[in-house]
C-alpha cells in the first residue's frame, strides 16, 4: 500500500444557517410591544488552506463527507444565534 495519494473526491457542505426567532415582546405596562425575536447565526464554512508542509492527500483518503456546523436559532431579546463552526481542510501546495 502506498502513503502517496494524489488525488481523492469530497464532497463538502456549508452549515445552514439558523431559524429567526419570532418573538413578541412582553412587558407588564407596554400592550402591544411589536417584535423581540433575534436572527439566527450563520452556518459554518468549509476553507481549504494549502500547506507547504504536507506532500500527501492520504488524511483526505477515507473522509468522504466533510460538513461545516450548522448556525443556532435565534432567541429573545434581540439575540442572534451562534455562528456554525467553519471547517479547515489542509492540503499539499501545488
Amino acid at each position: 500500500m502506498s502513503n502517496f495519494v494524489d488525488y481523492v473526491k469530497i464532497h463538502c457542505q456549508s452549515g445552514h444557517g439558523g431559524a429567526g426567532s419570532a418573538h413578541l415582546r412582553r412587558e407588564k405596562y407596554i400592550a402591544k410591544g411589536g417584535p423581540d425575536g433575534g436572527d439566527g447565526g450563520r452556518g459554518g464554512h468549509v476553507i481549504m488552506k494549502g500547506n507547504a508542509q504536507e506532500w500527501t492527500l492520504l488524511p483526505l483518503r477515507y473522509t468522504r463527507h466533510i460538513k461545516a456546523e450548522n448556525g443556532q436559532p435565534g432567541g429573545k431579546n434581540q439575540l442572534t444565534g451562534r455562528f456554525g463552526e467553519d471547517v479547515y481542510i489542509e492540503v499539499p501546495v501545488g
